[in-house]
């Protein structure tokens, strides 16, 4: 599942006129771009984003295997590391309304070892509901994920999406008061709908940890104590 950074340069040559290249290699479908081409788990697991030089590519199969590798930072430019980010997984429909996925992604820096990090995933689809699972095995650090996606819920109509997880650090972190913390959860409600075309999001996310104990806070939200927050948008 490697692919040489020369080999990704490549890519460039058709990125101008299109973002994915798309070919047919016997039962196989392969995606070559300059924009990730699968996310995992419910979105749970991605490949990294990156503005520097990037590229990748994709390839499955009717049955539900696929593998791929991304880069985002190819390591060309100044002061960037080459970064490949190489997947496998599975993915099937059992039914019209039930759908499973099982995977693993490796994020790895030649010469950085030190960097390198693991994801495992699982997926679950019923109908317009979504679950999705991660574990993350990281430098100095273990997370799990839990996204819950109940879809969209009568007979208000809302859109509602629960992510719950939990952080594990290798070495704890000293509070002032010499205690000290190394395990720590968080999580975070979504509430959405469209209304006269503009789609209105609710949402609230809090933690474990508060007061002083926010200072070893690394989680998923932008804020380690409860945070209520309101956004409307519209596409033009």
């Amino acid at each position: 599942m490697r692919l040489a950074p020369l080999a990704l340069l490549s890519l460039l040559s058709f990125a101008v006129e299109a973002s994915t290249l798309q070919r047919e290699l016997g039962p196989y479908q392969l995606n070559l771009g300059t924009s990730p081409s699968r996310s995992m788990a419910q979105g749970l697991v991605q490949p990294q984003h990156s503005s520097s030089l990037h590229g990748g590519f994709d390839l499955s199969h009717p049955s539900g295997w696929y593998l791929g590798q991304w880069s985002p930072s190819i390591g060309v430019l100044p002061g960037k590391r080459t970064e490949l980010n190489h997947y496998l997984g599975y993915r099937s429909t059992l039914s019209e309304q039930l759908g499973v996925e099982l995977g693993t992604m490796r994020y790895s820096h030649p010469g950085y070892s030190h960097l390198d990090s693991q994801d495992l995933y699982a997926g679950l689809t019923l109908g317009e509901r979504h679950l999705g699972l991660a574990f993350s095995d990281e430098p100095s650090r273990r997370d799990a994920t839990l996204l819950a996606d109940f879809g969209r819920l009568t007979p208000l109509g809302l859109a509602v999406r629960l992510r719950y997880a939990n952080h594990l650090l290798d070495s704890p972190t000293t509070l002032d008061d010499g205690s000290q913390v190394r395990l720590f959860n968080d999580w975070s409600l979504s509430l959405s709908r469209p209304w006269l075309g503009i789609d209105l999001n609710l949402s609230y996310s809090d933690s474990s940890l508060d007061e002083e104990a926010c200072t070893a806070y690394s989680g998923q939200n932008s804020r380690c104590e409860g945070e209520l927050s309101f956004e409307a948008s519209r596409v033009f």
